[in-house]
């Protein structure tokens, strides 16, 4: 049993662990419990797999939201350069595209599967497919237990636990590693969902389902406390909001869960107050013997416009000329303080991430191995550690992965 590693999960860590262990020379078995490895990878950027970023080391860093200097040396031993390297020599171009983010020219995600399998397979590592692990021990004389669904218990030197999270659990990511972790006494952080949208309490946003509004900024309170600000795009749902902003957002503000969180959106943030001011002046000059319900066509998508009258309080079927400073001011307001509720996110199992795993107080962040459990090492979304779209969150499942493979 001399050095026989076992890696359990085959997503983009635990292909990336095995095989960097499998390059080593070591006797590596690659358990995953579905019948192909890397599911979730299939369905990571629209199916397309957006494989990393391509900005400097430390500009990915700045991306992390949770515990980024704990992967200092994993994106310094394994670099965005490294995996898009790896991949070509097995047969996958890549490109970049806005915000760097580098796809596979055949915009393929199974491509990139299908590379890594070809790694594994050049590396010797054997891959166990349908193989559900359900309890993981440590034995006497240092060597652990794998103990499985219908299949006969297996033996190993070093295990690495890449299962992942718990998002989208139809992949086979169901948290099966933070039980498994937890029975050897470690810590499990807080899990919540990051990138994902969020419900609000008012009505009616569900009136304006559907609609998509480019390059608003969109701000989250406590109380006067300001907890996030960013500008983009936002999607309206029948639940609430979803778009790249909104979904940013949420990694920053699930910390926060359970609080009273106001969300602001300023509906024009290239205009200060005055030129805004200015703008509606002229727009109702323009259609100054129109009804203020027939006055904001110039201003907004219709979709939207509705709902900004009835915000406003101003008589729909009131002459735009007969609208007083005041109530042109509230409307200047209204508009740049778009206010909501937070109530609640989208369920986990919908989150593109999950937030919160093992704690990196337990894992030496040089080696991916645990400070109380030796030989035991961990690998990606498992771990309490997740950052914004655009690449990263791969990067650090090769990055941990390659460490604890080089490691183990």
């Amino acid at each position: 049993m001399h050095n026989r590693i076992a890696v359990i999960g085959g997503g983009p860590a635990g292909m990336m662990a095995a095989a960097t262990a499998g390059y080593l020379g070591k006797e590596v078995v690659l358990f995953e419990k579905n019948n192909k490895l890397g599911k979730k990878m299939f369905i990571t950027g629209k199916g397309r797999c957006n494989i990393t970023n391509a900005g400097e080391v430390e500009s990915i860093i700045e991306n992390i939201v949770a515990n980024k200097s704990f992967l200092y040396s994993a994106f310094y031993s394994f670099t965005n350069n490294d995996i898009v390297d790896l991949l070509k020599t097995y047969g996958v171009n890549t490109k970049i595209e806005r915000g760097n983010r580098i796809f596979p020219v055949s915009d393929k995600s199974s491509d990139v599967i299908k590379a890594l399998e070809k790694y594994l397979n050049h590396e010797k590592v054997k891959i166990v497919l349908n193989a559900e692990v359900k309890s993981l021990a440590k034995l006497a004389d240092g060597s652990f237990r794998i103990g499985f669904t219908g299949l006969k218990d297996e033996y190993f030197s070093k295990v690495i636990i890449a299962t992942g999270g718990v998002s989208y659990p139809q992949t086979g990511s169901t948290g099966d590693g933070y039980n498994f972790a937890k029975s050897l006494g470690h810590f499990i952080a807080d899990l919540r969902p990051a990138l994902i949208p969020c419900e609000i309490k008012e009505k009616w946003v569900k009136e304006l389902q559907g609609l998509s509004l480019k390059n608003v900024k969109i701000s989250a309170f406590i109380d006067s406390k300001k907890i996030f600000e960013d500008f983009g795009e936002l999607l309206f749902t029948h639940y609430g909001i979803s778009g790249p902003i909104v979904l940013t957002m949420s990694s920053y503000i699930n910390k926060y869960y359970g609080n009273n969180i106001k969300i602001i959106i300023d509906l024009k943030p290239a205009l200060s107050n005055e030129k805004l001011e200015m703008r509606i002046l002229r727009d109702f000059e323009k259609y100054s013997k129109k009804l203020f319900k027939n006055s904001l066509d110039d201003l907004f998508p219709k979709k939207i416009i509705p709902i900004i009258i009835k915000l406003s309080n101003i008589d729909e079927e009131k002459c735009v000329n007969q609208i007083t400073r005041e109530e042109r001011k509230g409307l200047v307001d209204l508009i740049k303080n778009l206010e909501m509720s937070f109530s609640d996110f989208r369920p986990i199992d919908e989150a593109i991430i999950t937030s919160g795993g093992i704690s990196t107080l337990e894992i030496n962040s040089s080696t991916m191995e645990s400070k109380i459990i030796s030989g035991l090492f961990f690998a990606g979304e498992i771990i309490d550690v997740h950052a914004l779209t655009g690449g990263y969150n791969l990067q650090i499942a090769y990055s941990t992965g390659y460490l604890s493979g080089f490691n183990c």
